[in-house]
């Protein structure tokens, strides 16, 4: 069997902290699998990456149920006159804006949705993720003054950290909550009881086990979905892809857009999954990592990422 690869990528602009995405490549008999947790989680948290990976390296995907799936653009914490460009460059007609930041962030959020608004014009959705950062009620303030420089929010993405925090907002606002970090990171997504604290669930591939997983998490949160990456290159992407074209329904755009926020990618340059008018094609497997020539990690990071592997694949020998 090949060597797993390890990829080493810049961003085009740092997003949530990071300023260089790695992650490791491995191949199965059904084709190729990404592991690429974030460095700061630990084996425990990264065995259901792992699981994501092998599924899609040893099993492959379900059936899916459509041929393509919608997308927003993804706009970091940029100024005004960058995030218009990138909204009016995707051509997407939803927006996800990034923002909370840093503590005093409000006044730059304000202004950068502001700029997605104009943008899009006043059919496109516009939504934003503030990434659990706030408490209730410098949320419910937040939300309130984004949801009118939006000119209506689509939704807001894990405004605070836990479900009874999600729950508070909700109450007090009339923007849609939707849940995230609550979902992907509890200690059973299955058993989370997000019905009374969102309105729509965020679901990730990597995450939550894999395809066949998050889907058993859909069914079970009885929610509207939306699919989002785990910033992976285009072979993670396509496990992405592959949960959003096989959910029964699907009445949002996705989170898939952000391979744009990657300097390169793995795969040929047109094998890479960026939106085209809005939409990502399914795929049945993932594309091949032909493009590995400067993107390949150092030695050093190799190391680590493949003593990682070890680890985490004897925690899940140990405990299946």
């Amino acid at each position: 069997m090949e060597d797993p690869f390890v990829y080493s990528i810049p961003m085009t602009t740092r997003f949530r902290g990071i300023a260089v995405r790695e992650g490791l490549l491995l191949r199965g008999p059904a084709g190729w699998g990404e592991f690429c947790p974030f460095t700061e989680y630990d084996d425990a948290e990264a065995a259901s990456w792992l699981a994501a990976a092998r599924e899609a390296a040893d099993d492959g995907w379900p059936e899916p149920v459509r041929d393509r799936v919608p997308v927003n653009c993804i706009v970091p914490a940029v100024g005004p006159e960058r995030a218009h460009a990138l909204v009016r460059a995707s051509g997407c007609s939803t927006a996800k804006v990034k923002v909370a930041d840093h503590p005093e962030s409000a006044a730059e959020d304000l202004a950068r949705v502001e700029a997605v608004r104009d943008a899009l014009g006043p059919s496109g959705a516009v939504r934003v993720d503030a990434n659990a950062r706030w408490e209730v009620d410098e949320a419910v303030a937040a939300i309130r003054a984004l949801d009118r420089a939006a000119g209506g929010l689509q939704y807001v993405e894990q405004p605070c950290p836990s479900i009874e925090e999600l729950a508070l907002v909700r109450r007090r606002v009339d923007v849609p909550i939707a849940a995230d970090e609550s979902i992907r990171r509890a200690e059973d997504p299955l058993k989370v009881a997000v019905a009374g604290a969102a309105d729509v669930a965020i679901l990730k591939v990597a995450p939550l086990g894999g395809v066949r997983r998050a889907l058993d998490v859909a069914e079970a949160c009885g929610l509207p979905c939306v699919v989002s990456s785990a910033l992976e290159t285009s072979v993670g992407m396509a496990a992405e892809i592959a949960l959003a074209a096989a959910l029964p329904r699907l009445d949002h755009a996705c989170g898939l857009g952000t391979g744009a926020l990657l300097t390169a990618d793995v795969v040929a340059p047109d094998a890479r999954l960026t939106p085209r008018d809005g939409f990502l094609p399914v795929l049945r497997r993932a594309p091949e990592p032909v493009a590995r020539q400067g993107v390949a990690a150092d030695p050093e990071r190799t190391t680590w990422w493949r003593d990682r592997l070890e680890r985490v694949q004897l925690r899940a020998r140990r405990y299946p």
